[in-house]
């Protein structure tokens, strides 16, 4: 009996992928699915037997968790100004770099790109003596000019004002690589045209850019909505969620009663809840485009 046949080499070829996307994604999501639903803790994970079903009391006692909640709110916040400023200064930026004539544009380039590339811990480094109170630069610029310190990540909004900026100015170099790429995808006839009819760099851009890149700006969009709804890195290595919990997010709300308390069910419902709100917004971002077209 012939394996490779020419109706089965498709298949043979992608079974690998399709067995890595079971064991290490598809698996994994059902597995968690199942734990929500028991009050499985470090006990649980020692001994099996430690383990009761709970049905959906993990999901209830979430819901009326004034943290959780406040994670939730904090995650909204995050997303209502974060998504909208990192879709606008990528595009932005991409349009500078690529109706830029100078070659210090290439540089540009290569330096908006550098900080999504660059390790978190680096980052959070360097961004810690920036938002220092009292040594840190930009307090010391606001004093040069008779202008008080602002205490960023010591008051709760703020805290999540600056944690916005750090997680914008990392965010922008892959997204406008992509759109960058759009971009060098329109064909040059359009605008060569469009120069003959008169018409100048913001028109050509305003008229023949911004509408071509509909694909590119909606697929940076929910990219960047899902991330952004996973917003851990920054509060956790800048803030840990403090001040007074002003900068907790659900993921990190996830990953501290996962990892630090151990409450590995309540934490897995956390999740899904997450998880569910995420695929609902993509599927209503989906639904909103078709409904453009």
């Amino acid at each position: 009996m012939k394996i490779f046949t020419p109706r089965s080499a498709p298949y043979l070829f992608i079974a690998p992928a399709l067995i890595l996307l079971f064991l290490f994604s598809l698996l994994p999501i059902v597995i968690a699915l199942v734990i929500s639903f028991t009050d499985m803790d470090l006990a649980g994970l020692a001994d099996y037997s430690n383990i009761r079903f709970v049905g959906f009391d993990n999901y209830a006692d979430i819901l009326r968790d004034a943290s959780f909640v406040k994670a939730i709110g904090n995650t909204l916040f995050y997303v209502v100004f974060g998504v909208p400023f990192v879709i606008l200064f990528s595009l932005s930026v991409a349009l500078l770099i690529n109706f830029g004539k100078s070659r210090v544009f290439d540089v540009f380039r290569a330096a908006f790109y550098m900080p999504s590339v660059t390790n978190v811990v680096a980052v959070a480094v360097v961004w810690s003596y920036l938002y220092n109170p009292s040594l840190g630069l930009f307090n010391t610029i606001l004093n040069a000019v008779g202008l008080p310190g602002v205490r960023w990540l010591q008051d709760p909004v703020i805290a999540k004002i600056s944690l916005i900026i750090l997680a914008l100015w990392r965010a922008i170099g892959l997204n406008m690589l992509i759109f960058l790429a759009a971009i060098k995808g329109i064909p040059k006839t359009y605008y060569e045209a469009a120069q003959l009819d008169g018409a100048g760099t913001w028109k050509q851009i305003r008229y023949i850019t911004v509408p071509l890149l509909k694909f590119a700006i909606f697929f940076v969009t929910v990219t960047t909505l899902i991330g952004w709804l996973q917003f851990f890195e920054e509060p956790f290595v800048m803030t840990d969620g403090g001040p007074l919990e002003g900068t907790m997010s659900v993921a990190l709300f996830v990953y501290k009663n996962g990892f630090q308390f151990s409450e590995f069910g309540y934490a897995a419902a956390g999740s899904f809840i997450l998880f569910f709100a995420i695929i609902v917004l993509t599927l209503l971002q989906f639904k909103l485009q078709r409904h453009e077209d």
